[in-house]
């Protein structure tokens, strides 16, 4: 069994080691299964692709990153990434900002060994600020659903959000074709979306997968009810056809 741990990065030389440390710090006993940190540095204005050279040369656990010499949206980033991780895995986002707890690895594990059949898990998230506080009443809880068409029901609802705390197989990331290159927020969603069309339900874990850091920089800055409601809009007009034919109405 093996991890590839996808992250695309720009200009977060002052978060990104910890990212990369939270990683590392990953304990896998009693499960034998392999993992390696995938980085897709985009064109930095910091010194990000320096401090990677030099990581990437210490000893560790495997880390391979690319220097890309313009900015890329997060789709095509991602791709990028994902064409290089092996083939036959299975794929967990992190962002540049964000800190993986070091079990995370483990109970996706131990997840995939009792569900075989199972192409992709989903688990909670907790938000801590610039300075690593927890943030009471911020947490992110993922809950069960009977079908696909009742998540999608309560995604494009507003109801039900997914993020980065997911760990799908690269055999369903090529069934579905990857992340969407066209659209620039939400790629994520769109591609969760599309797992959800294709008839996978994602298994519910019982672990906290990841703490999500809220700052001032954040990329999603800004993306209140009124923006999530225009990024829903978008990806329900990719796949409107098939999101009418069960039951799902326009956001």
């Amino acid at each position: 069994m093996h991890f590839s741990i996808i992250t695309p990065t720009r200009n977060r030389r002052q978060y990104l080691p910890e990212a990369i440390e939270s990683v590392r710090a990953t304990v896998s006993a009693p499960i034998d299964f392999s993992y390696e940190h995938l980085i897709n540095e985009l064109a930095s204005d910091d010194d990000t692709a320096a401090y990677l050279e030099e990581l990437a040369s210490q000893d560790g656990p495997p880390l391979r990153y690319w220097k890309q010499p313009e900015k890329m949206m997060p789709g095509p980033a991602r791709n990028q990434i994902i064409r290089e991780a092996q083939p036959g895995g299975w794929l967990v986002p992190l962002d540049d900002d964000d800190v993986m707890l070091q079990r995370n690895l483990y109970h996706y594990a131990d997840l995939i060994q009792q569900n075989p059949q199972q192409p992709w898990f989903v688990a909670d998230f907790l938000r801590m600020d610039e300075e690593r506080r927890y943030m009471l009443r911020e947490d992110y809880y993922a809950w069960k659903f009977d079908t696909p068409t009742d998540m999608l029901r309560a995604i494009f609802r507003a109801e039900n959000f997914i993020q980065g705390n997911v760990c799908y197989s690269h055999e369903l990331f090529d069934q579905v074709g990857g992340y969407s290159e066209d659209i620039e927020m939400a790629e994520d969603l769109e591609l969760y979306v599309r797992f959800l069309l294709a008839g996978h339900l994602p298994l519910l874990s019982p672990h906290i997968s990841h703490l999500h850091r809220f700052h001032t920089n954040n990329i999603s800055i800004g993306v209140d009810a009124e923006k999530h409601g225009n990024d829903l809009r978008v990806i329900y007009d990719l796949h409107a056809a098939e999101l009418g034919k069960l039951g799902i109405e326009r956001p």
